[in-house]
């Protein structure tokens, strides 16, 4: 690998090889930095008229052969902890509880107490706990940190989420959310439009997101905000609070 960057325009990462294939005809790296390698040819922004050129002069620069992107390809899908989506890579990042469990009344219908199965179904109802907790889980895109603050509504083995307003993310949770449910539409007045989305992206140096990009960034994030750490971290407090 040369010293300088002959390719200043894309901004490649510098990386130190581990040493020649056994042929000696192209560089081996770390698996983590195959993994920098293979990302860059998706997150750099090339103009249109350079694509051509442009994973040439990538495999020239880190002197690589034509199957060292394909294996790191399968590195990243088996290790890796974040996701490219159309050219932006998400991450997840720690989690926060904050505050405690709050019990919360359970409404039921009373009025059909004189149907056997609904008087079961109501009895078995009122053995039935539920909390809210206000939690918080940092994404990053593009390395830069994201806060996705949330309310978590636990009802005996299920549970619902419902996202705040105020990060970029959390608005383009309700900028989605507003397409795709008729009974939200007359709310989406409130919600930030994609321009808007792209102006607070773009504060953040974060590249603009077209409508697919927004949806798929937004799935996920959605499977995302709870994991098994967290999980524990929850039934542990509801050990606490029966």
């Amino acid at each position: 690998m040369t010293d300088t960057n002959p390719y200043n325009s894309y901004n490649f990462a510098p990386l130190q090889p581990t040493g020649r294939n056994e042929t000696n005809t192209a560089n081996t790296y770390a698996p983590e930095d195959m993994i920098k390698i293979y990302e860059q040819q998706f997150l750099i922004p090339v103009p249109e008229e350079k694509l051509t050129e442009f994973l040439p002069a990538l495999k020239s620069f880190y002197d690589i052969d034509d199957h060292t992107l394909d294996v790191s390809a399968i590195i990243f899908d088996a290790i890796a902890d974040a996701s490219i989506i159309y050219n932006h890579k998400i991450k997840v990042g720690d989690y926060q509880i904050l505050g405690g469990l709050i019990e919360e009344a359970i409404e039921y219908d009373e009025d059909n107490k004189d149907d056997q199965a609904t008087e079961d179904l109501s009895v078995e109802d009122k053995d039935i706990q539920a909390y809210t907790l206000e939690c918080k889980r940092t994404f990053f895109i593009n390395e830069v940190e994201i806060s996705y603050h949330f309310n978590l509504f636990i009802y005996g083995d299920g549970y619902s989420t419902l996202t705040k307003k105020e990060t970029v993310l959390e608005k383009m949770y309700w900028f989605v959310r507003g397409r795709f449910e008729e009974n939200l539409l007359d709310e989406t007045e409130d919600n930030d439009s994609l321009d808007s989305i792209n102006e607070q992206l773009a504060s953040l140096g974060i590249r603009e997101m077209d409508l697919t990009t927004i949806d798929e960034v937004i799935s996920y994030v959605e499977d995302s905000i709870i994991d098994d750490a967290m999980v524990e971290a929850l039934n542990k407090l509801l050990d606490a609070a029966e």
